[in-house]
């Protein structure tokens, strides 16, 4: 069965031939802060159901995610999308091969409800229970729409509202850190950003998330070069990232903007279009030089074996199109093919986890997915199965920078 299995995600043919009769479904569960996901997705990837309930609504009247609410409303909602899971899927539990979860990183609060939900489900339908680490799972996703085109290893550039990481990616569970965020994550320093800026009192932005609300009004920028933003980490070879700074003098550049046009407290400066386009260009060029550096160690060092040199950009902030074009540029220029999710799996849901679930069973035969299900815990926090954080930095590498456009 794994080895057919295997065939079948290989070869179209054989998937369109044995489909029906060997396909098996995992479902999906995702709360690791603030969206409740739940998803079916078959081992020949096509996804069955996907339903995701947000929060984004309610915590951004309060400028935040607050754990405690967030734990309350999973509670609440999860049992009712897992039955609209399962009646869009038109599939029954005991239906299933397996039930996947994510268990790190994020907030242990939200993480713990979707924990004992999958418990719930795996005891009562007598099924194994796969544990996810939700950036591993983010890392993967692409694979399941481009899984002929993608292939082991690649790298991976993970960028979010609360992860920045570059990741040679091996397979589920076998990723090695290149470069992480040292402080602020890109997708939180723009919400923290655009709050300050108070795009919020533009009706149009006012439930979009920080990043999506920049990324649009850049768009009407007249003049990208208003603002200057210090390339963060400039004399440090590594692929390690930092935002902070980035944050810190938006922040000083909106105030001394503000003096100037003498702003009232609950109005944005005039030119707050040329302040977003240059701020994404500021971050792009960041993100586009670590990863550069990444492209440079895994190729001297020969990471790529005989797979084609492969970018994938995933989390949430990769549904930027600007950020995801300069890093196409960036992979163009040295015969890098790249890629991302489609869109609506860049953020958190349950596809990514459940599809995590499906490499599992492809990696392992199924008596060793009979685990314990009581051992199996959250964590707020995670690292990846390997580290090459300090070999990066110690082969220095000197880059000729491509530009952002």
């Amino acid at each position: 069965m794994y080895a057919v299995a295997v065939q079948l995600l290989k070869c179209p043919a054989a998937r369109s031939r044995v489909a029906k009769r060997l396909v098996s479904h995992v479902l999906g569960i995702e709360t690791s802060c603030d969206d409740t996901g739940i998803a079916i997705v078959d081992t020949a990837g096509q996804v069955h159901s996907n339903v995701l309930e947000s929060q984004q609504e309610f915590h951004t009247r309060y400028g935040g995610i607050i754990p405690p609410r967030a734990q309350d409303l999973h509670r609440a909602r999860i049992d009712a999308v897992c039955e609209r899971c399962l009646e869009q899927a038109q599939l029954k539990p005991e239906q299933l091969k397996a039930i996947a979860v994510t268990t790190r990183p994020g907030l242990p609060l939200s993480l713990i409800v979707g924990l004992r939900f999958a418990r719930h489900l795996a005891r009562r339908h007598q099924l194994p229970l796969l544990p996810v680490h939700h950036m591993e799972a983010h890392a993967l996703q692409a694979r399941m729409e481009h899984l002929e085109e993608i292939n082991y290893p690649y790298l991976c550039l993970l960028i979010s509202g609360g992860h920045s990481q570059l990741a040679m990616v091996n397979g589920p569970g076998r990723l090695t850190l290149l470069g992480e965020t040292l402080d602020d994550a890109p997708g939180e320093a723009f919400d923290k950003i655009a709050r300050r800026l108070r795009l919020y009192v533009l009706p149009q932005y006012r439930l979009w998330n920080g990043g999506r609300a920049v990324e649009h009004a850049a768009q009407a920028a007249q003049n990208r070069d208003a603002f200057e933003f210090p390339l963060p980490l400039a004399q440090q070879r590594n692929c390690n990232f930092s935002f902070a700074g980035i944050k810190n003098n938006s922040f000083r550049a909106i105030r001394h903007r503000e003096r100037a046009e003498h702003t009232p407290p609950d109005g944005i400066i005039s030119n707050y279009a040329d302040f977003c386009a240059g701020l994404l260009r500021a971050v792009s060029r960041h993100l586009m030089h670590r990863t550069q550096r990444a492209l440079e160690y895994c190729l001297q060092q020969r990471l790529f074996g005989e797979t084609p040199p492969t970018l994938v950009v995933s989390g949430g902030v990769a549904n930027n199109d600007v950020i995801y074009e300069n890093l196409e540029r960036l992979s163009l220029a040295y015969n890098c093919r790249c890629y991302r999710p489609s869109k609506r799996y860049c953020s958190d849901n349950g596809v990514m986890i459940a599809w995590h679930g499906i490499e599992q069973l492809l990696q392992h035969q199924n008596a060793s997915l009979r685990r314990d299900i009581d051992k199996i815990d959250i964590a707020g926090n995670a690292g990846f199965h390997a580290s090459a954080v300090s070999d990066v930095a110690l082969a220095a590498i000197k880059c000729k920078w491509i530009k952002p456009l």
